[in-house]
């Protein structure tokens, strides 16, 4: 059932405070807080300027792909509600949730069947499972049917290459939250007006069930 949502890799102020205000504004915005690839990359002292903004209803997600003591250093005072990693080992990741008090939102990339049954060794340090591709900065989509009969006893995201226009209906038998990235986006900057018409579906969706 979906009953959230998540828009990823914003960078500008402007985009910040239009989607904090929406009527319906998502349950997760995501911040690209290290992976220098990105064209959504927020290099720190932006970063620390886009997160004074009240966040109002929506959780701050830090995007970490196989962080470093640095990076995790730097970050530990901005207002991150959840820390979203990639990379990291059950052990590094239980060390960086204990260490920085932190919800965890573990990444698996996903390719086949074996990568989707690794969530099992996350499940003493997760929070939420994001299933992505394994596109990381590029657009890329995966087999969404590999997720549609797991299991799982905490909330279930999904990304990797959502557009605007698919059938969202299609999503709420998988997942509980919607992750989208460059879906949003407009010769690659986030548009205001998708993300309206986003926003819209999803509570469209959460009202039908």
């Amino acid at each position: 059932m979906i009953n959230g949502s998540k828009i990823c890799g914003i960078s500008d102020l402007d985009t910040l405070n239009f989607i904090i205000n929406h009527p319906y504004p998502p349950q997760f915005i995501g911040f690209i807080c290290n992976y220098k690839k990105s064209s959504r990359y927020v290099e720190f002292e932006k970063l620390k300027k886009l997160l004074i903004l009240d966040k109002k209803k929506s959780n701050f997600v830090a995007v970490l792909v196989k962080p470093d003591e640095d990076i995790l250093e730097k970050i530990k005072l901005l207002p991150f509600d959840y820390y979203q990693i990639y990379d990291c080992s059950p052990e590094e990741i239980g060390i960086i949730k204990k260490r920085y008090n932190k919800k965890i939102i573990t990444v698996l990339t996903i390719n086949d069947e074996t990568d989707v049954q690794k969530h099992h060794g996350f499940s003493d340090v997760t929070d939420i499972y994001l299933f992505d591709s394994k596109g990381y900065e590029k657009s890329m989509a995966f087999d969404h049917k590999l997720i549609d009969k797991i299991k799982i006893n905490k909330p279930l995201m999904i990304a990797g290459n959502i557009q605007l226009n698919d059938n969202l209906e299609n999503y709420k038998k998988i997942a509980d939250i919607i992750d989208i990235s460059g879906g949003l986006e407009t010769s690659g900057l986030k548009d205001k007006s998708k993300i309206n018409i986003f926003l819209n579906k999803v509570k469209e969706i959460y009202n039908e069930t």
